[in-house]
């Protein structure tokens, strides 16, 4: 979150009160949570032994052969993209660009850092969502934090404050957000009008939103793939393209991160911004504890919990080492023509002026082009993502069929105000009630995590026995946070292994 300057002028109400809200959103994030996932983060991998190193071969086995699904819920790998749809928005271009400004190149490292620490966290909540999931009337799956703080912990209190503080945020203000940086990017590169972009984003949303679940489902398993996979390829034929500088922007990125080298810092300043503009972006890019992830991850139809926090961890993987370090990669290696460290510049086109550099020979408008796609379609399958997850605490709600068709409707008339207007203070709201909605989901986590440790344990006893796919049977699990009305069973485990093949 930027904090504004204060204008000379004086200040009318709103405004103070937008800047007021505007300072509480940024001390709440960039100190309490900073530190606060971060010590979860090492716990988390420290009492599962590093969990993300030692399984990272499995996550990756797990998300690519996880697209088969012949059961009634969604499949491991639709779970895993509706995640994805959610994490890679505006914060992997225009978030990494900011923490280099602000941070310098060894705002990256600890970007890398943090999202590997967070592999940790990410697989804990999915797990846990996994193992407090309940069945439907739709035949997909609920779950996420709301439902492990009611059925893990017995708090409905909770529960409820929780799902109705994601609701206000995923639901409502961030398709808001989104939005309005589709409309802003076509409207500067595209000529369209912010009216025009609207009706665009509300035409499109109607027939995928309104649907539900199961359709946002089956159109992130298109759009997300597709999107990552030609981010990435644009990237690695641009670091192919700069082989030879790539030493170089290494040593910068490790020097800059560490304080070596005199010239390395950004706008900010020293090296304690460098990392804690690396580590702020980092957490909030990957979502790695703030309790959207296992939302989704709740959704998937695996044999065992631990199997879909593998995939979601996957995720956490995916979005920072890899799609933040692409437009990392290409701002720093397009040298001092495009980014010197300690100076000022506009994090909104800084990847796309890096991308012209890289591509000057052929012809701008194809950079244009494509960077304006990159942005759309980024924000908006951060919109889909947000729907599934709203929808799925208004389940938990128990606000009935009024209040799933009053989301849809009101979501898709928020893409429409959101392309329109800018609302600094919403905005700085929602940053509060995702950062409370964290800390909830935090200490929720810590509570139940002995029960994601045996779980563990349990996929590891398996393995260890010779079982290639291990499965979950709760009631032969000494759990200290019981499982009440549980799905898993042993014919539930054994129905699944068979659908599945």
């Amino acid at each position: 979150m930027v904090v504004l300057e204060q204008p000379t002028k004086d200040l009318t109400t709103m405004e103070q009160f937008t800047n007021f809200f505007g300072d509480v959103s940024h001390s709440i994030n960039n100190w309490v949570l900073l530190y606060v996932l971060i010590g979860l983060g090492i716990y988390f991998t420290v009492f599962t032994k590093g969990v993300q190193f030692r399984y990272f071969g499995r996550m990756f086995k797990a998300m690519a052969t996880s697209r088969t699904n012949k059961g009634q819920s969604l499949s491991s790998f639709q779970a895993f993209t509706v995640g994805l749809a959610s994490r890679v928005g505006t914060g992997n271009i225009a978030g990494v660009a900011l923490a280099l400004i602000w941070g310098g190149p060894g705002a990256l490292f600890w970007m890398w850092v943090i999202a590997l620490i967070g592999m940790a966290t990410s697989f804990m909540e999915s797990t846990l969502a996994q193992m407090y999931k309940v069945p439907w009337g739709d035949r997909i799956y609920r779950g996420g934090p709301a439902y492990y703080i009611e059925r893990g912990l017995g708090s409905r209190l909770w529960g409820v404050i929780f799902a109705i503080l994601l609701v206000f945020s995923y639901g409502l203000i961030f398709p808001m957000i989104q939005a309005n940086t589709i409309a802003t990017q076509f409207k500067a590169e595209l000529g369209i009008s912010e009216w025009g972009t609207a009706v665009v984003l509300v035409l499109i949303s109607i027939p995928i939103i309104l649907r539900g679940l199961r359709v946002v489902a089956r159109v992130t398993e298109l759009l997300v793939p597709f999107m990552a996979v030609v981010y990435l390829i644009i990237a690695t034929v641009i670091v192919l393209m700069n082989l030879t500088s790539l030493p170089g922007v290494l040593g910068d990125i490790f020097a800059g991160a560490f304080g070596i080298r005199a010239g390395l810092a950004g706008t900010a300043g020293g090296l304690f911004a460098t990392f804690s503009n690396g580590a702020v972006r980092g957490l909030f890019s990957n979502e790695a504890g703030q309790g959207s992830m296992p939302n989704g991850a709740a959704t998937a139809d695996v044999r065992h919990p631990v199997v879909q926090g593998f995939v979601q961890a996957f995720g956490t993987f995916v979005d920072t080492i890899l799609v933040c370090s692409a437009t990392g990669f290409m701002i720093l290696l397009a040298g001092p023509s495009v980014y010197q460290p300690g100076q000022e510049y506009d994090d909104g086109i800084l990847t796309q002026s890096a991308l012209t550099f890289h591509l000057e020979g052929q012809d701008v408008h194809w950079t244009v082009a494509f960077m304006t796609l990159v942005v759309f379609l980024f924000c908006y399958s951060s919109v889909l993502g947000y729907s599934v997850f709203a929808e799925i605490n208004i389940n938990y709600l128990k606000w009935g069929a009024l209040g799933i068709w009053g989301l849809r409707i009101l979501m898709i008339l928020a893409v429409g105000v959101g392309a329109i207007i800018a609302l600094e203070l919403a905005w700085n709201l929602a940053d509060i009630a995702l950062a409370v909605m964290t800390i909830v989901n935090m200490i929720a986590m810590g509570l139940l995590a002995k029960n994601g440790f045996l779980c563990l344990k349990d996929y590891d006893r398996q393995r260890q026995q010779g079982i290639a796919e291990p499965i979950f049977i709760s009631a032969e699990v000494d759990l200290p946070h019981p499982i009440p009305e549980s799905v898993w069973t042993r014919e539930h485990s054994e129905a699944t292994q068979s659908q599945q093949g």
